[in-house]
């Protein structure tokens, strides 16, 4: 029997909502049944084997939720004289399948709709399982029409980006069923693949493209298959790669450019990329970039092993781009040669935060100690070291640790003080009249950003250099929101927005970065386009930038408790959780992964936490507050 056959393989098969009385609660089993068919239990197979029931009822198709991602789960074709309602949950379930053609979900289709159906260029995301029930009011036996519908989350658009759904969008769609041949058949399938989240979760997986903004790399998320794509037939590394050729995903174009001459793409026929065993990455090319010049190339392939090297366990050392004949170089990048191209942040010297005595305080990690102990805390030097009587209520450092921005204790005054020489404390270079500044963000550019909350003058503002006028931001799309904390990207073309609503809900935005061109009116730099940031998230109480674009999120759930959680930028939630993370009303992460997140717990006058990779929490400071890296 070719499920039984299958079940020797270590795949599951998804049966259809057919004939099986015990079907229904074996759906609510599926992560174990299905991690047991992944390691070869046979026995469980055999009642995927049955036929399909002979009579529908109006139903909602349920998500396979907590199914292993590693298992793969096949849809079961349709059965002889299958009823219309049987036809809607089996093709239904097939879409779910790891079919790499969705072959099986073709066969519930007309010859004609089978044939066109593209459903790769675009995924519909909801959040639980689809309702489907025959069209009231259709009476025609002949042509049968059903309608499918959920609560949409989000949606992947035709260059693979996730685009979170704002307001509570609803999905409908109308199957349109014939016969043919006496067997009843989908004339009119879905636009778009949809999929409940879990099963969106399992065939799916999140990775990074890399653009340049400027001279910088910016992480662009989007998500690929987790195997081979049933349209283009590619591995996951080859769409991928085909992803970051055909360009930034729409929010993200209009602040970044990619070094690839427009009608570059992957060498006809190329379905699957690999390493040798000097881990490298060989891709070969069309004629699109056969003329490049070699500084070009060199960004070129830099792009490429950035985008590829999230992919693999395995270390990837260098990347060659290969001409047409797939033998001949383009040129080559080696890691280290990559990351000067890529100019990221430097490696941060020291965390900082402001200690019980409103001074702001620096600790150096040392590097050389396997148990990643922490120095003792000591004053930061310059200005803020000797002005009396001074109180530091926030901070902001640059990434190279020569400046910092501090907001006084009463948040009245924003300063710029120099972190290298002593001398008296500046004015300030902004005040807020009657209520207080947030605490102050740099990027990697060298600008400043700080919100204004005062209710009447309230807004973002962006102080260039660090030294210029303060400018204010026009910020699209606020509705009457106030922004209470904000957090500039290194790369300088996204801003984490945290907007407190009417109700005093505060929820997490994300917005990009718009510079005019040339040396016009600087203060033309807004923020467009803002998209939720962590929409499964209630409420969000701190945030922070991480490693490869992502954002380390501080908040909770609808009913749930407080946790911290990495967010992609794209609003999709990534599954790693920060363990015992509870009380924290602010959070720093560097960029360089191999450093602690560093964290404000208000509990019991705990102070400043640290929680170094694959370790536990701990004090490292009772009564510090304010924790920041350079950024």
């Amino acid at each position: 029997m070719e499920d039984a056959e299958r079940a020797s393989a270590g795949v599951g098969v998804r049966g259809g909502r057919r004939g099986q009385r015990g079907q229904r609660e074996r759906a609510g089993r599926h992560r174990g049944t299905l991690v047991a068919l992944s390691l070869g239990t046979v026995g469980l197979l055999i009642g995927g084997c049955a036929s399909m029931p002979d009579r529908g009822e109006i139903r909602r198709v349920e998500a396979s939720q907590g199914v292993d991602s590693q298992v793969r789960v096949f849809g079961v074709p349709p059965a002889d004289k299958a009823s219309p309602a049987d036809i809607v949950d089996g093709f239904l379930e097939a879409m779910t399948s790891d079919d790499p053609q969705l072959a099986t979900a073709r066969k519930y289709l007309t010859e004609d709709a089978a044939k066109n159906w593209r459903p790769g260029s675009a995924v519909t995301v909801l959040s639980a399982g689809l309702d489907r029930v025959p069209v009231q009011g259709d009476k025609d036996p002949e042509e049968p029409r059903w309608k499918i519908y959920g609560k949409k989350l989000a949606t992947v658009d035709e260059r693979s980006a996730y685009q979170p759904e704002t307001g509570g969008g609803r999905y409908e769609e109308h199957l349109q069923l014939v016969q043919v041949n006496k067997q009843w058949r989908i004339a009119t399938p879905p636009s778009s693949l949809v999929l409940s989240e879990s099963d969106f979760q399992r065939i799916y997986k999140p990775v990074n493209k890399y653009y340049f903004a400027g001279n910088t790399l910016v992480a662009d998320p989007v998500y690929v298959r987790q195997r081979t794509d049933p349209d283009s037939r590619m591995d996951p590394t080859t769409q991928t790669v085909q992803s970051l050729l055909a360009g930034p995903s729409k929010w993200l174009g209009p602040v970044v450019s990619t070094a690839f001459p427009t009608g570059t793409e992957l060498r006809e026929g190329t379905k699957s990329l690999s390493y040798d065993g000097q881990n490298t990455l060989r891709v070969p090319l069309n004629g699109g970039a056969a003329n490049v010049a070699q500084p070009q190339c060199q960004k070129m392939a830099t792009q490429l092993l950035y985008t590829v090297r999230d992919l693999t366990t395995s270390k990837l050392d260098r990347v060659e781009l290969l001409r047409p004949d797939g033998k001949s170089s383009l040129c080559w990048v080696t890691g280290s040669a990559a990351a000067a191209i890529a100019n990221r942040p430097p490696t941060p010297e020291h965390q900082y935060y402001v200690d019980k005595d409103f001074k702001l305080v620096r600790m150096m990690l040392d590097a050389s100690s396997e148990e990643q102990q922490q120095d003792k805390p000591e004053p930061a030097p310059g200005p803020l070291a000797t002005a009396a009587g001074f109180k530091v209520g926030s901070a902001a450092v640059t990434y190279d640790e020569k400046r910092a921005a501090v907001v006084s204790d009463d948040g009245h005054g924003l300063y710029v003080v120099t972190l290298t020489t002593a001398g008296p404390m500046p004015q300030p270079l902004l005040t807020s009249k009657s209520a207080k500044l947030s605490a102050p963000s740099w990027d990697a550019q060298g600008d400043l950003w700080v919100a204004d909350l005062d209710p009447q003058g309230q807004g973002l503002w962006r102080l260039p250099g660090g030294t210029g006028a303060p400018q204010k931001v026009d910020v699209a799309g606020l509705d009457g929101g106030r922004i209470s904390k904000l957090k500039a990207s290194s790369d300088g073309v996204r801003i984490a927005l945290l907007v407190e609503k009417e109700g005093g809900r505060k929820n997490l935005y994300i917005g990009r970065v718009e510079r005019p061109e040339g040396k016009g009116d600087a203060s033309r730099v807004s923020v467009r386009e803002l998209r939720p940031a962590a929409p499964q998230m209630a409420e969000v109480t701190a945030m922070s930038w991480a490693p490869r674009g992502r954002l380390l999120v501080v908040g909770r759930e609808s009913g749930g408790v407080d946790q911290a959680r990495y967010m992609l930028a794209d609003g999709s939630m990534v599954a790693a959780s920060l363990p015992g993370a509870t009380g924290l009303s602010a959070i720093a992460a560097s960029e360089d992964e191999t450093k602690p997140v560093v964290a404000y717990s208000s509990e019991d006058g705990i102070g400043i936490v640290w929680l170094p990779p694959g370790a536990q929490w701990r004090t490292v400071a009772a009564g510090g507050r304010a924790p920041v890296y350079p950024g």
